[in-house]
């Protein structure tokens, strides 16, 4: 099995919706681009994911919403190193019908109650609901590491809270863990290493806005 030697997370650069959130009453999440800002937090992670790469062959997976699209053009990456496929499993999350703003506040008020692994957002996804897909493209991604000539890195280009879920199920983390830690800022990697025994460990922590609560004893 040719494990590549690095797995990297990017979450895409700043999108409209993100600098105004009324943008999900005139047009649907996915269809939302990167604003300049976003443009160039992508760029600049573009400088290190080509310094991080050098030479060397990428299999890229990006998520199918236009602002992860956006972002993986804007790491100019040598298109004669990188092999790239477009996976909808690494979408963000549905957050169901974003038109009316007052019951999407209302609901995220809910879901920061009762947590945002387990909360569904009507018509949408929970978190868990998000686990069980990026567990499915886990399946997927390990079948390919079988290849002989499977590249020695792959790109993930996604969205933040994908990130989490990813790392959470690789390292088996629990529901409290991934309770405990806050999204990546826009354009932020994360990179999982093949260390000489032969497991992954991440470059950098999450960072966590409160202390783990768990309910029983794990690992």
């Amino acid at each position: 099995m040719a494990r590549p030697r690095r797995i990297v997370l990017v979450r895409h650069g700043e999108s409209a919706g993100n600098a105004d959130d009324t943008v999900y009453e005139r047009e649907p999440d996915h269809a939302l681009a990167l604003t300049e800002t976003g443009r160039g937090q992508a760029e600049e992670t573009g400088k290190r994911m080509r310094e991080l790469f050098g030479r060397e062959r990428v299999s890229v997976y990006v998520s199918p919403y236009r602002r992860t699209h956006e972002t993986f053009q804007a790491l100019r990456l040598d298109p004669e190193l990188v092999r790239v496929r477009e996976e909808p499993r690494l979408r963000e999350q549905d957050w169901g019908n974003w038109q009316d703003r007052d019951d999407v506040r209302l609901q995220k008020a809910y879901r920061d109650a009762y947590g945002h692994f387990f909360y569904r957002f009507a018509q949408g996804e929970s978190g868990a609901d998000v686990y069980d897909r990026v567990g499915a493209f886990l399946e997927s991604l390990y079948r390919s590491f079988e290849a002989p000539d499977h590249p020695p890195n792959v790109l993930l280009v996604t969205h933040g809270l994908t990130m989490r879920l990813f790392c959470m199920r690789w390292f088996h983390w629990s529901v409290a863990d991934f309770e405990s830690l806050s999204n990546p800022g826009n354009g932020e990697s994360r990179t999982l290493l093949l260390g000489e025994d032969g497991k992954y460990t991440l470059d950098r922590p999450f960072e966590r806005w409160r202390e783990p609560e768990p309910y029983g004893i794990t690992g």
